[in-house]
């Protein structure tokens, strides 16, 4: 089935697991050393991510190597999960389980908490073409289904303004503005989730599913 919801499942699926896969890599790099503590930056040394305070990241494993190891596997199986087996009957548990693990094992700390809310929207994909918003105007939610593609591009413009776009500006230009970096994240979520809204309203308007 080719919804909004399932390609916005897809997209930050790939995101996420792209995120993942990128404090692996720092963590992988620091080798086989114990982190300073629960939390710790990914790229502690990398004048890229100085901006981002190193990328920090949470892990219950006490070996970076092992963590980052870890950290990259099940990005791997949260962005292919995404990708191909997101309509499946419990999808939604297992992204969210993943999202668990992702967390504990250094994958980050904002990519498993944007995997909770894809693993959200996984569950309400069957229902995403018969989902009703409570108290929505009639008029309202087919405003909201045509708006999809807008706030679906400029949720995904404020995740890639956030990584690469923040660490760029400081590595390259000199630019660095905590202020952008809190507006950015506000627009990450915020975004996200009027997409989803809309996502689910594009799908019962696309099926022409009457609201009863």
């Amino acid at each position: 089935m080719k919804s909004a919801t399932r390609i916005m499942i897809s997209t930050f699926g790939i995101l996420v697991g792209l995120a993942g896969i990128e404090h692996g890599t720092g963590e992988v790099l620091q080798g086989s050393v114990a982190p300073v503590g629960i939390m710790f930056p990914s790229w502690p040394d990398s004048a890229f991510f100085r901006s981002l305070n190193g990328e920090p990241a949470i892990s219950l494993v006490p070996n970076l190597l092992v963590t980052g190891i870890l950290a990259i596997g099940f990005s791997l199986i949260f962005a292919v999960w995404s990708i191909g087996f997101a309509e499946r009957k419990h999808s939604g548990w297992i992204l969210a389980l993943l999202s668990v693990v992702l967390l504990l094992t250094g994958g980050g700390v904002f990519p498993p908490v944007f995997g909770m809310l894809i693993a959200a929207a996984a569950s309400r994909i069957h229902s995403a073409s018969r989902e009703r918003l409570p108290h929505a105007p009639g008029g309202i939610r087919p405003i909201l289904g045509k708006l999809w593609p807008w706030f679906f591009s400029a949720s995904l413009i404020s995740w890639l303004s956030m990584v690469p776009g923040i660490p760029a500006l400081d590595y390259f230009f000199g630019v660095h503005e905590p202020a952008l970096i809190l507006i950015l994240l506000v627009c990450m979520f915020g975004f996200l989730c009027l997409a989803w809204i809309s996502a689910i309203e594009r799908d019962r308007w696309e099926n022409s599913i009457p609201v009863v």
